[in-house]
Parts: C-alpha cells; structure tokens; sequence
C-alpha cells in the first residue's frame, strides 16, 4: 500500500537562514563603540576649550591688573618720569600669569599756565602684556598648545 504524497511547497523546501542575528550585533557593537568614542573626543575637546577660556580670562584679569599698578607707578610712584620703565610682575601663584609692564612718555607744551610759562603736559603710555609663560611676550611658546597672552595698553595725562 503506497501513502499519498504529500504536497511541499518551495517555501519549506529552503534551509532556514542562520547567522543574521550576530551579524546585526556585531555591526550594533562596532557602531556603539564608533559613537562612544566620538563622544570621549567631544568631552575631552570640550574639557580643552573650557580651560583655554579661562586662561584666557585669568589674562586679561592679569594685563588690567599690570596696567592699574602701571599708572599708579607713572603718576603716584616711582615711575614720575617714566623714561623707558619696565617692570615684570609675577602673578604665577595666583593664576599663572606674568607681566611686562613697560611705561613711555612724551612731554608736551599746552598753551600758558601763566602769561610767558608754556604749561607743560605729559602724556603716559602704558602697555601691559601678560601671559603664561616665563617671560612675555613669548614668541617661543606662542606656538605651543596652550599658551595664552593678553595685551593692554592705556594713555595717561597728568
């Protein structure tokens, strides 16, 4: 006695498919990791630019700074004359920063202080350059990564 046959169709005649689920987790785990890592670069250039910026800022705190202690030198202190002073203030345990404090003058006569006396004014310039290096300005450092200079400058008259 001979059993019908039973009829397939293509479908269940094919080998199932195997293997396509740990490909897709490979693929999963190689693109995690490529964001990951994109992410650390992200944070740690973030991390880069926010200590730039404040060094940055500690700068310019420190070239006002010199240039206020400047004008106290050319018109209360030392510096009356102001012919080519120049002084280096360091600043390093407070924010890192150094100095260049340097002070020029020009004597001018401006009208009469009496009939027959030229009034005589004298006009200050004094420029504060500041930076975090050991002497400013630094054209050695200035191409090393990290270093930060700031420059003021400030006309006086007595």
């Amino acid at each position: 006695m001979t059993l019908p046959r039973r009829r397939t169709t293509p479908c269940t005649n094919r080998p199932a498919v195997r293997g396509l689920g740990s490909i897709t987790i490979i693929v999963l785990l190689v693109g995690m990791a490529a964001l990951a890592a994109a992410v650390m670069r992200l944070g740690q250039q973030g991390a880069t630019t926010t200590q730039q910026d404040t060094q940055a800022l500690r700068a310019s705190a420190a070239a006002r700074s010199g240039i206020e202690w400047g004008l106290y030198q050319a018109l209360k202190g030392s510096w009356t004359s102001c012919a080519s002073q120049s002084q280096t203030l360091d600043l390093s345990s407070d924010g890192g920063m150094r100095v260049a404090v340097t002070c020029t003058s020009t004597a001018y006569y401006e009208g009469e202080s009496a009939p027959g006396t030229p009034a005589t004014v004298r006009l200050y310039t004094i420029d504060a350059i500041a930076c975090n290096s050991t002497s400013c300005p630094d054209a050695a450092a200035a191409v090393r990564q990290g270093y930060v200079e700031r420059r003021r400058q400030v006309l006086a008259v007595n």
